[in-house]
C-alpha cells in the first residue's frame, strides 16, 4: 500500500464516508447559532438545552414516536420554562438554567435507567458518528436547510436581537418571535447533531466555532463564514483524525476544535501586543 492508499483508506469505508456527510451537514446550522450564542452570551443556554433534551428523547421512545419529536419538545421546554423563570423571579438567568437544565438532565438519567430496551440509547449521550443511517442523514440534512435558510433570510434581525433587544424592539421587530424563533433553531440544530456529537458534546460545536470567529475577525458577516468554515474543517479533520487514531469521532472533534480555539487566543493576544507596541512607539515619536 503507498502512502497515498494509506491517507485515502477511510473514504474506502462507507461508515467513514457517512461521517463525513453528517459533518458536513450539521457544521452550516451548529457554526451559524454558535455566532449569535456567544454575541448574546448564551453559552449557558446552548449547554442547558442540549443537556434538556434526554427525557424528551427517552419518553418519545417509550411512546414510540420519533425520537426529534420528543427532543425538539424537551428544548423548547427548558427554553420557555428558563424564560418564564428568569422574568418572574430574583433569580438570575444562569442560575435558572443550571437549575432548569441539571433538573431535567436528572430526569432524563432517571427515565433511561428505569426502562428496558434493546437500543442503545448510549448514543444519545455520547453520538454514534460511525453509526450513521441513511434516515439519520435525511433528518439532519432536513433540519440543517431550515436552521441556515432561516438565518440567511433573518441575520440581520437575529444581530440586532443580540447586540442591543431594546432598540431591536424600538425599531419595530417582533422581538419576541426573533428571541423564541432562536431557541427553536438552537434546539433544531441540537437534534441534527445528536448522531454526530451526542448530548454531552454537542455544547462544543455550539460554542467553539463562533468563539473562534470572534477571534479572528471583526466583522460579523466574516464571522458567519468563518465559524462555518472552522466548524466544517474541524469535523472533517476530527472525523478523519478518528480513523487512524482509533478513538471515538465526537470527542476528537471537540479536541481538534479545541486546538483551533487555542491558536485563534495566541494569535489574537500576538496581534493585540504588536499593535499596542506600535501606538506606543508612534505616540513616543510625535
Amino acid at each position: 500500500m503507498t502512502d497515498l492508499d494509506a491517507l485515502l483508506l477511510p473514504f474506502g469505508f462507507g461508515f467513514m464516508r457517512n461521517a463525513f456527510y453528517i459533518s458536513i451537514l450539521v457544521s452550516v446550522p451548529t457554526a451559524l447559532i454558535s455566532c449569535y450564542l456567544v454575541l448574546k452570551g448564551w453559552a449557558l443556554m446552548g449547554d442547558s438545552v442540549s443537556h434538556a433534551v434526554l427525557p424528551g428523547i427517552v419518553l418519545a421512545h417509550i411512546l414510540g414516536i420519533p425520537l426529534i419529536i420528543g427532543a425538539f419538545a424537551a428544548g423548547m421546554t427548558c427554553a420557555l420554562a428558563t424564560g418564564y423563570l428568569s422574568h418572574n423571579s430574583r433569580v438570575k438567568r444562569d442560575t435558572v438554567m443550571g437549575v432548569v437544565f441539571s433538573g431535567m438532565f436528572a430526569v432524563g438519567i432517571v427515565l433511561y435507567v428505569s426502562i428496558e430496551t434493546d437500543v442503545h440509547l448510549d448514543h444519545v449521550l455520547f453520538g454514534n458518528m460511525l453509526g450513521v443511517e441513511p434516515h439519520e442523514l435525511w433528518t439532519a440534512g432536513l433540519i440543517s436547510l431550515a436552521v441556515t435558510v432561516a438565518v440567511a433570510v433573518k441575520w440581520k434581525d437575529l444581530l440586532l436581537h443580540s447586540f442591543d433587544p431594546a432598540q431591536a424592539q424600538a425599531s419595530g421587530l417582533p422581538v419576541v418571535w426573533i428571541h423564541y424563533g432562536l431557541l427553536a433553531a438552537l434546539s433544531l440544530t441540537i437534534v441534527a447533531t445528536l448522531t454526530a456529537a451526542g448530548l454531552i458534546l454537542a455544547v462544543g460545536l455550539l460554542i467553539g466555532p463562533g468563539a473562534v470567529a470572534f477571534l479572528l475577525v471583526r466583522s460579523f458577516g466574516r464571522m458567519l463564514l468563518v465559524a462555518v468554515a472552522v466548524c466544517m474543517a474541524s469535523m472533517l479533520s476530527g472525523a478523519y483524525l478518528s480513523f487512524f487514531l482509533d478513538s471515538a469521532p465526537a470527542p476528537t472533534i471537540v479536541l481538534v476544535l479545541t486546538a483551533v480555539f487555542i491558536l485563534a487566543f495566541v494569535r489574537r493576544q500576538i496581534v493585540t501586543r504588536s499593535r499596542s507596541r506600535r501606538a506606543v512607539e508612534a505616540a513616543a515619536a510625535e
